[in-house]
């Protein structure tokens, strides 16, 4: 039995909607601002799917995703097809010279470990690690807007 752990942040990104949705909508970049994730690589033959690998410490884990539906300037969402059992969707909220960008991140560990982990640490520090992408993303945006 899996449960599923999710996590929702959010940042202001001082940047039109549509600089923060080039960027991201760039899947293969996002190893520049989140921290966890080594590569993602979009599948010539199919570019509604993706392998990701993420790395942290010791453990290595890697997925085949989809991206399941796309609003442009307003949503990406995707759900993993193999691997790493995830989901989630990027939101986008136009605030005309700035952006609101809101990641929701789920993710399936086996039931017992879930409730263990998730109840000591697992679940603060997913949590604030992808705060910290966000951030990340929100400086390589203000870095590219700059150029």
């Amino acid at each position: 039995m899996t449960d599923w752990l999710e996590h929702s942040v959010l940042v202001e990104v001082e940047t039109p909607i549509d600089l923060v949705w080039s960027l991201w909508s760039d899947l293969e970049q996002m190893p520049r601002w989140m921290k966890w994730i080594e590569s993602v690589h979009i599948l010539e033959e199919n570019p509604e799917l993706s392998r990701w690998k993420l790395t942290s410490g010791a453990f290595e884990f890697s997925w085949l995703s989809r991206i399941i539906k796309v609003i442009p300037n307003q949503i990406i969402q995707w759900e993993s097809v193999d691997g790493l059992p995830n989901k989630g969707a990027i939101r986008f909220y136009d605030q005309h010279d700035k952006s609101i960008v809101k990641l929701t991140v789920a993710y399936g560990i086996p039931g017992i470990l879930g409730q263990v982990m998730d109840n000591l640490f697992l679940g603060r520090i997913v949590e604030s690690t992808i705060q910290a992408d966000l951030e990340r993303f929100r400086q390589y945006a203000l870095a590219v807007q700059a150029r």
